[in-house]
């Protein structure tokens, strides 16, 4: 069974994480929301405090399959910022290892390199910092290990393909007609 982490900060965008976390278990793929902050509770974009499963400190990179970074700001900055989870990112992209983006976070990806000669999309006016990439205005990219998505409208074609990369096409479009999904 896959293992993924979907990390928040301080003001991260609530729909982009919840619907990644709400998803993902529905399909039986084991997610924990984590707080890269000392605290459980981490207040959203939008003033919505959510209560992560677990603090960054407690998880065990080696045991993780993908690392999803909401957006929402100022939540990308904070994740940016933090050495921990920029280091599982490293260790992530050397080993080929999955990573997921959606909104203003494939930024970090752009900044860390990690786009370039692959196709992506983020949220309007971020483009500039997904420095290498071939970029697109489409709702989700996959390209190779790595997933980009532009916004909280996305969240779920985002979520579906996580779906897919994970455990496949079949129960990606099983789970979008479950929730009357219009893909």
């Amino acid at each position: 069974m896959s293992y993924v982490c979907v990390f928040v900060a301080e003001g991260f965008e609530e729909i982009e994480a919840l619907t990644v976390v709400d998803m993902l278990r529905r399909v039986g793929i084991l997610t924990d929301l984590v707080s890269v902050t000392s605290e459980i509770m981490v207040s959203g974009s939008h003033g919505i405090e959510v209560r992560a499963d677990k603090l960054i400190e407690e998880i065990e990179f080696a045991s993780v399959d993908m690392i999803v970074l909401p957006g929402g700001m100022p939540g990308t900055k904070n994740l940016e910022e933090c050495e921990p989870l920029m280091e599982a990112l490293d260790i992530f992209y050397e080993q080929g290892k999955d990573i997921s983006a959606i909104c203003a976070a494939p930024s970090i990806l752009g900044h860390k390199g990690f786009l370039n000669g692959r196709i992506a999309c983020c949220y309007p006016t971020f483009e500039s910092h997904l420095t290498g990439a071939v970029v697109t205005h489409n709702e989700v990219e996959i390209s190779g290990n790595i997933i980009t998505s532009r916004g909280m409208g996305c969240a779920i074609a985002f979520s579906l393909a996580i779906i897919e990369k994970l455990v496949g096409k079949e129960t990606a479009e099983d789970l979008a007609e479950k929730i009357v999904y219009q893909c």
